[in-house]
């Protein structure tokens, strides 16, 4: 009798064990927070890969560019896509937080796109251009609009430039900053508008067929960013993270990319 009451706590003991621990389906479940165009989007591939290895990936939809980044550092989510490395480093700085990029996956030319004036030509004395007010940003409209020679900058400033840097301003424009999401939405009361590609393809635009300019492949804005694959630093080896990455720089997405956003996204691995 006590040798079959041992071998059934042992039979119990054992089962309790694998309830609470590889059975958990959690396990399997990857979390990205990511801006709804285009990375959840091309994240929907990413999963379709990650589900053959057995693996879930859920997407979380954000729109604006700081919550993503709060629930990674608070360990809510795994990981986000979103940014790229100098929107991160800010990030960072001003925040005290611990993310690092993991992948760089795509880039997104930034665009200057119609409001109420059809070219850059046509701009008049005194007309609005709407720009992000992010750091990074900031700069990278900046010096596209420098690069279209609707302003100039201080000689060398590159990606710290912001509004106090212009030196020739020969049409006295006001050059609006507002939060980037936004910018897609004000087009009819600014001649101008320079949008982020992610927030340009919400809006149904796509810089290489509705720009009225993008940036040079070559200039310093479009070797630098890069949208990255983040996590919380002292995560990137975690085995749901290696596959994340794995997923997300398959040829499936790859091949994806480049079939889906005619140029107005560009895989970079």
């Amino acid at each position: 009798m006590k040798k079959t009451i041992a071998i059934i706590l042992t039979l119990v003991l054992a089962l309790s064990l694998a309830a609470c621990g590889g059975g958990n389906a959690d396990d399997k479940t990857i979390t990205v927070a990511a801006s709804p165009t285009p990375h959840a989007e091309i994240l929907k591939v990413a999963a379709e890969v990650l589900a053959k290895d057995g693996w879930t990936l859920e997407i979380k939809e954000y729109t604006d560019y700081v919550q993503p980044n709060n629930v990674v550092e608070d360990g809510e989510i795994d990981a986000n896509y979103f940014q790229h490395v100098p929107y991160l480093d800010t990030f960072n700085a001003d925040n005290g937080t611990h993310l690092v990029s993991v992948a760089m996956v795509h880039y997104e030319p930034f665009g200057i796109y119609a409001g109420t004036k059809s070219a850059i030509a046509d701009l008049a004395e005194g007309d609005k251009i709407a720009i992000p007010n992010d750091g990074s940003n900031r700069a990278r409209a900046l010096l596209l609009l420098e690069a279209e020679g609707i302003i100039k900058l201080k000689d060398g400033i590159g990606m710290d430039a912001t509004d106090l840097d212009i030196v020739e301003n020969p049409l006295n424009l006001d050059i609006v900053q507002m939060e980037a999401a936004q910018i897609a939405n004000v087009r009819d009361s600014v001649a101008l508008a320079v949008i982020n590609g992610n927030y340009a393809l919400q809006a149904g635009l796509n810089a290489g067929t509705d720009a009225l300019a993008v940036e040079d492949a070559e200039s310093i804005s479009a070797t630098t960013y890069a949208n990255v694959l983040v996590v919380k630093e002292g995560n990137e080896e975690n085995e749901k993270i290696q596959a994340l990455i794995k997923a997300v720089l398959s040829q499936e997405v790859k091949d994806y990319i480049n079939n889906t956003y005619s140029g107005a996204v560009v895989p970079i691995f």
